[in-house]
Order: structure tokens, then sequence, then C-alpha cells
């Protein structure tokens, strides 16, 4: 099964990543390619670069939320239970920040 990590917005504020964060970072990626689990993964613009429409009304505005990264993974999990698992580790190593974890619905099957 697919599972969707959206991590919109972190406690972290603009800015670059320290060496060491990013180092800690790669390894999670580095593991979690080796055994198969990550897909894809891709760090997002900030909140306050973003754009936001509302069909209902017609409304189109710029955020004007502080500016936090966020981003999303991708994520081969063989149940909930160890998609969870694996955002825990993902966010020992993100740091403080809100995680959602979607599956992705497959309603066919897809091309091997």
């Amino acid at each position: 099964m697919r599972y969707l990590f959206y991590r919109p917005e972190s406690s972290v504020e603009g800015g670059t990543p320290s060496p060491e964060h990013m180092a800690a970072m790669g390894r999670l990626i580095e593991e979690w390619t080796a055994k198969g689990a990550l897909i894809s993964t891709e760090p997002l613009t900030p909140r306050d670069q973003c754009a936001r429409l509302r069909p209902a009304d017609g409304q189109f505005t710029l955020p004007e939320e502080t500016a936090r990264a966020g981003g999303f993974a991708l994520l081969n999990a063989g149940s909930k239970e160890e998609a969870i698992e694996l955002c825990k580790a993902f966010l020992k190593v993100a740091g403080d920040g809100v995680c959602e974890i979607r599956r992705i619905l497959e309603f066919a099957p897809r091309p091997a």
C-alpha cells in the first residue's frame, strides 16, 4: 500500500537546515530507499509563497501566515500501523511539526 506523508508546516522558521540535520535526513532517506519503502520525497515552498483557491466563493488568496517549511514523502508500507511507525521515525529526524498520513487509494492495478 502506498501512503502519503504530508507535512504542511514545521516549527522551523524558514532558512536552510543545518548540515547535521541534512545529514540525518539523508541517512533516513538512504535507509528507506534501500528497504524499498521510499518512493519519493520533496520539500514544498513555504505557505506564504503558495496560492489558495476556494471555488465555492471564487476567492484567490495569498496566505499571510508565517513562512514555514513543509514537504511530503510518498512511501510503501504494508499497513497503516507500519506507516505510523515510519512517520514517527521521520518526525524524530525532521523535528517538531505535524505530519498527516493518508493512504493512496488504488482502484486499478498499476503498471509494473
